[in-house]
């Protein structure tokens, strides 16, 4: 929503500006098809380059998301403590043998079933069940700081996924602004073949090469740049669910009173997003 708000607000007030200064709009839209084609047909080109298929598509999720804002909401951080809470819960108070069935086949879980969010949810999913089933397998047994050292390499990947769209994004961003004088380089190199036209036609012609260079400067810092930068703000907000997740299982582990294991994940969560810690706590005594 703020995305298009904001493509509004720098398209009316950047074209807006130039007309009320006296400026046409005939010429630069006489231009814009050909310079489009130009630096948006490089631009895609060196995508194409530099990246697989993979990582094209998960570039264009990234584009996506800058419009449909974070893939987690509030509740979703809420839920992903609760359901971490109670799994660590059955394991302190049936031993770790008791979480098998849930870990091993969470679609068949009675527990996981009220967060169905969180069940459809591979990333997330699948860091509490891995965790939790190498708890299953040693019995319980396993030292806390070995636990952690494997939830730390399984959120490093997750997050060098998420992130990749955005910092190929900014890539392209901080290219733009070359792939702009490139077009206003054929542009005058087309003019140099026409010296010999009337300066009125010349200057349509100069002109028209300097629309690509506005293009694209305006494209890099008004347009890409700026979706990098709210895509990695996403990225961060939708990071601290995984965080979440890793201090219940660790805190628990530690033998650390619930209270203490709310506020552990409770508090690594944006001040905004944050829910109160009695909140969570009688969400608990109520499961």
């Amino acid at each position: 929503m703020f995305a298009a708000i904001g493509i509004v607000i720098l398209l009316v007030m950047v074209f807006g500006g130039f007309v009320l200064a006296g400026g046409s709009l005939g010429p630069v839209l006489a231009a814009l098809p050909l310079e489009m084609m130009i630096i948006g047909g490089a631009a895609i080109g060196a995508l194409v380059i530099g990246n697989t298929m993979h990582e094209l598509k998960a570039l264009g999720g990234g584009f996506a998301k800058v419009f449909k804002g974070p893939v987690y909401s509030d509740q979703d951080h809420i839920d992903a403590i609760a359901l971490t809470s109670k799994l660590m819960k059955i394991m302190r108070s049936e031993g770790a043998v008791a979480l098998e069935s849930h870990v091993t086949e969470p679609d068949s879980s009675a527990i996981f079933a009220e967060y169905p969010n969180l069940l459809a949810d591979a990333p997330v999913r699948d860091l509490i069940c891995d965790a939790l089933t190498l708890m299953v397998v040693s019995s319980g047994t396993l030292d806390t700081n070995a636990v952690e050292d494997v939830i730390d390499s399984a959120i490093k990947t997750q997050l060098h996924e998420m992130e990749e769209p955005a910092h190929a994004i900014q890539t392209l961003a901080d290219g733009l602004p070359a792939l702009g004088i490139v077009a206003a380089v054929l542009g005058v190199i087309k003019t140099m073949g026409s010296i010999d036209q009337p300066p009125a036609v010349l200057g349509k012609m100069i002109g028209a090469a300097l629309v690509g260079t506005f293009l694209g400067v305006l494209l890099a810092y008004g347009f890409v740049g700026p979706m990098a930068g709210r895509l990695g703000q996403i990225n961060k907000h939708d990071q601290q669910i995984y965080y979440s997740v890793k201090q219940v299982i660790i805190a628990s582990l530690h033998g650390y009173p619930q209270p203490l294991v709310l506020e552990a994940a409770r508090s690594g969560l944006p001040p905004a997003h944050r829910p109160k810690l009695t909140d969570l706590l009688d969400m608990m005594r109520g499961a």
